[in-house]
């Protein structure tokens, strides 16, 4: 097996080194638009290849469009490669920070670019042994789990698993109460389409997870901010807000939350859902990064039992971003109308994500990865606050576990002019009005701590701070 392994890989480097020739020709016009391409046996001899290696080559490139085929006569170029601008590939120094800014630069950004900023794991933080083996047992498997739609509801064995996981938190949900979604924020995106119409209020906390705020206002909600303090939402001002503004919905992470990696006490949980419960106010409790936790936080899905609480996770932080699975639970009825509007905005989820997320939370991997992260996770963390702590940059409280450190910068400076600064040096930050409703988080800062292990960050932003 680990000989066929290799011997696929050398045959891709082969084939993608045939194409890369190709377009080198294209870009630099020694093949230009309608010019017919070397003959296949010729250009394998010029490559050192097989003609199979350089047929794969061509009918890749033409399926990219860069070339195509006239049978019986060979392959032309199709089109000329757009000149590359450095001006258009890098960073948008100009552009207004707003909830997006982050996400834009983070997922546009190379791989030379460093990413203190962005709300992920670097890949190589990722259980990448686990997923390829999972995948090559997946696709060992039976014909349907690689083609065939998913079930509405979702894969009933991990729905089932999921069940189990949330019991040991104190949450009680049969796998019927579990929805699959392709992430967390397709989970919320659900959840909105069902419960608001335009114009209904919904508090946040403040700050909060930037793309909250832009996905209600995609939902065309109106947002009210809730302060946060390191035991959770504010609760005088929780209920003030509910007094005045008469929301339909609250949407906060209850166990590490973001940005600021605050935990909510048993004490403020309490209140929380007695004023939701007075108000007759429905809680979307976002809970994706509850694996990274030491001892689990508690929980407003287990205090109320899923009756005003929805909860919902995902492993896109865990596993893979790129095999995107998440879930929901909620109350039986809420579940059934999630499930058509599933349906009728994706039609069906994806059986292979499902599948291959079974697949690592069963065979052991995923516990192991995650002792693993967890422990890493601590490491870093406090070399992060350490090295932070040299520049005049504070932790507003040290996490008990997670990923971000939420930091106020030394009297007097801009988070979104450090930001801006530093992006010209190829670092993505992530500056605290992104995350303000309210825009009062001018002096703070997220660093995500397993993105912040390069010196080249922390040299960036001395040199910013002085400006």
């Amino acid at each position: 097996m680990a000989d066929d392994l290799a011997a696929i890989d050398v045959g891709n480097t082969r084939i993608d080194a045939v194409m890369a020739a190709v377009r080198s020709r294209v870009a630099a016009r020694s093949l230009v638009p309608g010019s017919r391409l070397p003959s296949v046996r010729a250009f394998a001899k010029t490559m050192q290849v097989s003609t199979s290696t350089v047929v794969e080559a061509y009918e890749r490139l033409v399926a990219e469009g860069l070339i195509r085929s006239r049978p019986g006569s060979g392959f032309y170029v199709s089109a000329q490669l757009a000149p590359l601008s450095l001006s258009e590939i890098g960073p948008k120094l100009d552009r207004e920070i707003d909830p997006l800014w982050v996400s834009r630069q983070s997922l546009e950004a190379g791989e030379e670019v460093l990413k203190p900023g962005c709300g992920w794991l670097p890949p190589s933080w990722m259980p990448e042994a686990g997923m390829r083996k999972a995948l090559r047992t997946l696709a060992r498997g039976p014909d349907s789990v690689l083609s065939d739609y998913a079930t509405p509801l979702g894969l009933p064995a991990l729905r089932q698993l999921l069940s189990r996981r949330m019991g040991e938190h104190g949450i009680g949900a049969s796998p019927d109460q579990i929805l699959l979604t392709e992430s967390g924020t397709q989970a919320i995106d659900l959840l909105c389409r069902l419960f608001l119409e335009p114009g209904d209020t919904v508090l946040v906390d403040d700050p909060c997870y930037f793309n909250f705020h832009a996905l209600l206002r995609a939902h065309r909600a109106k947002v009210v901010g809730v302060p946060v303090t390191p035991a959770g939402p504010d609760v005088q001002a929780f209920a003030e807000a509910l007094e005045e503004h008469r929301p339909r919905l609250y949407i906060t992470n209850s166990g590490i939350h973001n940005p600021t990696g605050a935990t909510l006490s048993p004490v403020t949980a309490h209140r929380i859902l007695k004023l939701a419960d007075q108000a007759g106010l429905t809680i979307i409790e976002d809970d994706i990064f509850a694996d990274f936790q030491h001892v689990p936080a508690p929980r407003l899905a287990a205090f109320d039992g899923l009756d005003r609480v929805v909860h919902i996770g995902s492993f896109s932080k865990t596993l893979s971003a790129s095999a995107r699975c998440g879930f929901i639970a909620a109350r039986p009825e809420w579940i059934e109308a999630l499930t058509d509007l599933k349906i009728a905005t994706s039609f069906a989820g994806g059986r292979l994500s499902a599948e291959l997320v079974l697949a690592l939370l069963t065979d052991g991997s995923y516990r192991r990865h995650m002792e693993a992260l967890r422990a890493r996770l601590h490491k870093a963390m406090e070399e992060t606050i350490a090295r932070l702590g040299s520049l005049g940059i504070t932790p507003w409280l040290k996490p008990q576990a997670g990923i971000f450190l939420w930091c106020s910068l030394p009297e007097g400076c801009d988070a979104a002019d450090v930001a801006r600064s530093v992006l010209a040096d190829n670092i993505v930050l992530a500056p605290g009005n992104a995350f303000s409703l309210s825009l009062t988080a001018n002096s703070f800062m997220r660093f995500n701590v397993a993105q912040s292990g390069d010196t080249r960050i922390f040299r960036a932003l001395e040199n910013a701070l002085r400006q």
